[in-house]
């Protein structure tokens, strides 16, 4: 029994890396296939061409091939099971992820090319799925399913969530058994949590997750970003919880552990603006956190009503004073080209944004996806035809037809403030004493404004208080390679090696350097 699990970016993504990065969903498929013994693989066909996606097909010969779908790339994964079903007409295909779920129907016409699909948390529905195509019995009576038989839709009773996220295998165990995956890029992205309870009106998440929400251990999670740094060299890690904040005492003792284990890492996560506070933002930054992200999506109280954000431009206000009181870098994501949406709201985005001085943030056109609630107004509405997205072959479904001109006038407000100077890393300093993501980012300020002997004096620090980070040595041999001093550069890079020997860049910047031997820890 051999399992392909496939991803595939629109067309329009395909020169995105991040875009083009796996899901993290088919991740977790994948290793809770391997760790019951199924022979799985993970593909990733994102810029394949369709002979090479073929080939690929032939050469493996699944029995089973699963495809992940999300709106953006709904078209192309269909293009993909259409390829499968030609290549390996006895396959079984199935097909899910976020779009997949909602737009099951649409998916499983008459001649469609999936056989199932599978609805909302899949982890155990696939193995279940898998364990019965081993042994020969039907699919008929899984739960959370949706197939056709004798040309009838079937749709399964939902399956229960799974109770304890800490059972699922760490998918970067498994990582290596797969075909066109960046295992530079793709372990960097870690899930925490599973939900979230709040009820954004263009988030489909509340459809999918019930509103629940489910939590993975500090213990789990410290252990996953150990593992990843031992075994592929990261010591940069992004949590994409849609909220990992939300429970504020695990987070705090997720620092805790972080801190206790000596990680030595960066990371970022997604916040809501109501659900940080000092003593948690110290704990935060202490653990090495350098980036928090902020839905703001407005400055205009009343489009955030209309969103559903249940916030007020002072609550955002409030957080970014926070964030920037500790020294943490302020991401923001903001939505434009709202229908209905006036000069006012605009120019009340726009001085929002000047306020609380974001380091950088992201502007997305408001678009629909299935599940939400501003689909389903809108479809209700007859402002939009349900099988929209079918119809429209763009990879988003704007709720405003086509873009304006307002992405670029908040794009251009997020490019359009000054960050403070050094006072406020003194204050930083004065407020949390030693902390070495204030000395990286201090340094690294430093070094963009054409100041390295500041920045060497901060990387410096961070290897006298703590000679087993690896940060303080890589940063130092960036400022020594940049200085020209060759030898005391790839001193630095091999002293990281030593703390990190499967670190990416250190090796990459040794070979540049023509180091081929290591000289020293």
């Amino acid at each position: 029994m051999k399992i392909l699990l496939a991803y595939i970016s629109g067309s329009p993504d395909r020169d995105d890396p991040y875009i083009s990065l796996l899901p993290a969903g088919l991740c977790y498929l994948h290793a809770c296939l391997r760790e019951a013994g199924f022979e799985a693989v993970l593909a990733n066909f994102s810029a394949w061409s369709d002979a090479a996606i073929g080939s690929t097909l032939a050469d493996v010969k699944p029995d089973i091939v699963g495809i992940s779908q999300w709106t953006h790339n709904r078209h192309a994964s269909l293009e993909l099971a259409r390829l499968v079903r030609r290549a390996i007409p006895a396959s079984t295909v199935v097909m899910g992820g976020g779009h997949a779920t909602f737009c099951y129907r649409e998916i499983l016409r008459e001649g469609s090319p999936v056989d199932i699909v599978v609805m909302g948390e899949g982890e155990e529905t696939l193995l279940e799925l898998a364990s019965r195509c081993a042994e020969g019995r039907g699919c008929q009576d899984t739960r959370g399913i949706a197939f056709r038989d004798n040309g009838a839709l079937v749709v399964n009773p939902p399956r229960p969530p799974l109770a304890d996220l800490d059972r699922l295998p760490i998918p970067a165990l498994y990582l290596a058994d797969s075909i066109g995956v960046d295992l530079e890029l793709q372990p960097e992205f870690i899930l925490t949590a599973r939900g979230c309870p709040f009820v954004c009106h263009f988030c489909s998440s509340p459809g999918f997750w019930n509103r629940q929400v489910r939590f993975r251990s500090p213990e789990s999670i410290v252990d996953e970003i150990l593992y990843i740094r031992d075994r592929y060299g990261l010591i940069y890690f992004s949590l994409r919880d849609d909220t990992f904040t939300a429970d504020r005492s695990r987070a705090m003792a997720f620092c805790r552990l972080l801190t206790e284990r000596e990680a030595h890492i960066l990371w970022n996560c997604q916040s809501r603006v109501s659900a940080l506070d000092e003593e948690l933002l110290i704990w935060m930054k202490r653990a090495g956190c350098e980036c928090v992200q902020l839905g703001v999506e407005s400055g205009s109280p009343r489009i955030l009503d209309m969103l559903g954000k249940l916030i007020a431009p002072g609550d955002v206000e409030a957080a970014a004073a926070l964030i920037r009181k500790v020294g943490i870098n302020l991401s923001v994501y903001l939505i434009s080209d709202v229908p209905g949406e006036t000069e006012q709201d605009i120019n009340q985005t726009i001085e929002l944004v000047r306020r609380i001085r974001p380091d950088d943030g992201y502007v997305s056109p408001l678009a629909y996806y299935p599940g939400t609630h501003l689909f389903e107004e809108a479809v209700g509405s007859g402002r939009i035809a349900r099988d929209i997205f079918e119809v429209n072959r763009e990879a988003a479904v704007y709720a405003a037809g086509q873009p304006g001109p307002n992405s670029r006038r908040l794009l251009k407000a997020l490019a359009g403030h000054t960050p403070g100077g050094p006072d406020r890393f003194r204050h930083q300093k004065r407020l949390l004493g030693y902390c070495y993501a204030t000395n990286v980012l201090a340094g690294e300020w430093y070094r963009h404004n054409g100041n390295d002997e500041a920045a060497e004096r901060e990387f410096r620090e961070i290897i006298e208080q703590q000679p087993d980070n690896p940060w303080g040595w890589y940063l130092l041999g960036e400022v020594y390679e940049a200085a020209d001093n060759p030898a005391k550069s790839a001193l630095c890079y091999q002293k990281v090696l030593g703390l990190v020997p499967n670190h990416g860049p250190s090796r990459s910047a040794l070979d540049a350097l023509g180091v081929t031997k290591k000289t020293g820890p």
